[in-house]
């Protein structure tokens, strides 16, 4: 049974200025499934809509290796200036205009029972009240031989860094539901996201979890049963369901990214400064992200995962229309107009980043093939119909071949938290 559109909507967070949500969802056809449409004219720039997610967690390697995040909105917790110690390995590391920071170490809170962090008291409630009082292990949180431990490391030991997904998204929509007073509502929701042919499902779970992936796909699903079966979901305990909603989970999670420096970074970015002090700010954060670069990579943020329900509407295109983010340092996701879109237009994402939609498009396909198992109709890619089918490796192998000016230039790869 599909969820109403009373139950999608109420994910959503109000966006100032705007009564509604000026968005709907259609069905587009069988390739593409449901779109998301606007329903009055959206202006670039403008927020679409806010939305919270059903469930949410962070990525078990990201918490094991210290990125701190509140368990339930992935709010960063540590102070900007002990996220750069971290980062750059120097203990001594200060920023200037520490007043900047966001982060309230005053209103954290930990759970009495298993002492997992939460930013603040209303977020250890929501969590209990929605999930947490099923998985909390209490004082077994550090016990290996707990049901959800075994389970947890089972799933570092098959998916490693850079991480996609986790196996606790699963098991907090198993406990959203055992907690739910009305679980065929949260059953309706849960079954909203797209469904895949049993052959596209183990792709995915090929995927996220490599060559040896039936063996370890029903290791995982043991371990799930053991420390979290409910007669109500029996279906989803059963070998294909274990299969549908991991491939669920793999499909359609959204990666969520937190940090408290970069908040302090973008707040940095505000102020007015004077011309020699705007100068000297913008060298002192340029050098803090070289020194992060050097001692910890690309791994910079709080990262997780989320199933938002409204965002899940939104088709790949290689010239998206909207764009998400997470400005508020947390779990709610914001989709943002990149340009005008009139009313009955569909908005579009993009699946790609910014580097890869650059890519030929071949490239492009065979991307989103692996990784979402389509292949783009976009504007773009039916105006490049007739390019070679060639990737971008094998076209830059030929432009090295050819040889390239001496000086040409190179483009600067640092990417904004």
């Amino acid at each position: 049974m599909a969820a109403s559109m009373c139950d999608v909507f109420s994910f959503c967070v109000g966006v100032a200025g705007r009564a509604r949500v000026a968005v709907e969802v259609r069905f587009v056809s069988s390739a593409k499934g449901k779109g998301l449409f606007a329903t009055q004219l959206i202006r670039k720039g403008e927020t679409i809509f806010v939305e919270r997610p059903l469930v949410a967690a962070q990525f078990l390697w990201n918490a094991l290796y210290r990125y701190r995040a509140c368990d339930h909105c992935l709010r960063a917790l540590e102070k900007a200036e002990e996220n750069a110690q971290r980062l750059t390995g120097k203990p001594g590391q200060v920023l200037p205009h520490p007043e900047l920071c966001a982060v309230r170490k005053d209103l954290h809170q930990n759970c009495p029972h298993c002492q997992v962090m939460y930013c603040s008291a209303e977020c250890r409630l929501a969590a209990a009240e929605q999930y947490h009082q099923v998985l909390c292990p209490g004082p077994s949180q550090d016990d290996p031989l707990h049901p959800l431990n075994k389970l947890q490391e089972a799933w570092r030991s098959v998916h490693y860094p850079p991480e996609t997904a986790s196996i606790m998204l699963m098991a907090r929509m198993v406990a959203t539901v055992k907690q739910a007073k009305d679980r065929d509502r949260w059953i309706r929701l849960f079954s909203q996201f797209c469904n895949k042919t049993a052959n596209e499902e183990e792709e995915i779970v090929h995927k996220l979890l490599g060559d040896k992936f039936k063996g370890q796909l029903e290791l995982l699903r043991r371990l799930f049963t053991e420390a979290l079966y409910e007669e109500a979901l029996s279906q989803w305990f059963t070998p294909d369901g274990f299969r549908s909603l991991f491939a669920l989970v793999g499909t359609n999670g959204q990666g969520i990214g937190t940090s408290s420096l970069s908040q302090w970074v973008h707040a940095c970015d505000a102020l007015e400064l004077k011309p020699q002090d705007r100068e000297q700010l913008d060298a002192f954060i340029d050098q803090l992200y070289k020194d992060i670069e050097a001692a910890t990579g690309e791994f910079l943020n709080c990262e997780g995962s989320g199933l938002f329900v409204l965002q899940s509407c939104c088709n790949h295109s290689c010239v998206p229309n909207a764009e998400t983010s997470f400005p508020e340092n947390n779990f709610l996701l914001h989709v943002t107009a990149l340009e005008d879109i009139k009313p009955g237009e569909e908005i579009c994402i993009s699946y790609l980043d910014c580097c890869q939609r650059e890519r030929s498009r071949h490239s492009r396909h065979k991307i989103l093939r692996e990784n979402y198992l389509f292949v783009c109709s976009c504007p773009k890619c039916l105006a490049e119909a007739d390019e070679p089918n060639v990737t971008s490796e094998e076209e830059e192998d030929e432009e090295e071949e050819e040889g390239e000016p001496e000086d040409a230039e190179l483009g600067d790869e640092m990417t904004d938290v």
